[in-house]
Order: structure tokens, then sequence, then C-alpha cells
């Protein structure tokens, strides 16, 4: 049976699924935004974890346990600066959905939360980050069919609708 695709509108943190996404930074060391609101939700030991993962590479993604989070796993990626759209950005970010998947599926992970990767303080537009989220979703679980239900976790009822709209135009063969 195909993986369900949602989007909502919740605090990432407070999500009971087998992983939630971090939209981090490359020292994997906390900043703002939803990276800084996981890194206190999960406690000191989330930092000590990743301050031994030595950092993460642009569109690439790395897995910690969740500690105090109700995820059991956290999942870093981090996404791409927009500069022009002409500098690689959008394959930058179908990688940070598609090794986050990746990651979770050789984890035996059923569930994951992805917040809006690069569209806050990265610059990336939203009405091409959404598209680009679901098309890139849709395509790496054609690969991965154990994942059962995939989240984008919206900080805004705007951005939801911004996302189910996105769900709604992308149909999932045209995603293959």
């Amino acid at each position: 049976m195909p993986a369900t695709l949602r989007a909502i509108c919740a605090d990432i943190t407070a999500l009971p699924v087998d992983a939630i996404v971090n939209a981090a930074n490359n020292t994997l060391l906390g900043g703002g935004g939803v990276d800084g609101a996981i890194h206190r939700a999960a406690g000191p030991e989330l930092l000590a974890c990743c301050a031994r993962l030595n950092g993460c590479a642009t569109g690439e993604a790395k897995i910690t346990p969740g500690f105090r989070l109700p995820a059991r796993h956290v999942i870093h990626t981090v996404g791409p600066v927009w500069r022009d759209g002409k500098q690689g950005e959008p394959a930058l970010l179908a990688a940070c959905y598609g090794h986050s998947l990746e990651l979770a599926a050789h984890f035996g992970l059923k569930t994951i939360a992805f917040p809006c990767i690069s569209i806050g303080v990265y610059g990336y537009p939203p009405d091409l980050a959404a598209p680009q989220a679901i098309a890139s979703v849709r395509g790496a679980l054609a690969r991965l069919p154990d994942i059962q239900e995939v989240f984008f976790c919206c900080f805004s009822e705007k951005e939801r609708m911004r996302y189910e709209r996105a769900l709604s135009a992308i149909a999932p063969s045209a995603a293959k």
C-alpha cells in the first residue's frame, strides 16, 4: 500500500512519529527556527550527539536518537540557501528529502515528519519549495515502499494550504 502524505499545521517537536526531520545548518549544532526548537525540546543530549557527527553537507542527511522528543529519531538535513535557482538549489532540496527518506527506510522507520525545508531564513521561495518537496518525496517513496506515512509539518495555516495545493496538483504517477 502506498504511503499516505499529509500536510498539517503543528509543532513538529510534539509529533509521535518514528522520525522528525530537522532543517539544520551545516554544523548540526543548533540554530534558530525549527533547528533551535528541536534542539531545545530534545535536550542537551542531542547537541552532544550532533557534535560527534562532524557536520553535514548541504543536501545530505544524518540521523540521531530523539532523546526527549516523542519521535524516536531526528533526521538532520541541510537545505540549500536560495540564490537565484540556478546554483543547483532544486537538486539540493530534492536531495534533502530523498536522503532523509533513505535514512528512515534504512533504519526501518515507518512514519516521518518534514518541516518546510529552506523556506525560512534560507530564502527558498515557498511556491517553488512545496511542489519540489512533494515531487521529491513521491519519487523517493516509489523506491522505498516500507515507509507508511509522511507528514509535511507546516508552521502556519498559509503554508499548510500551499502544501495541500501541491499535494493535489502533483499526481502520484507524475512524480515517478
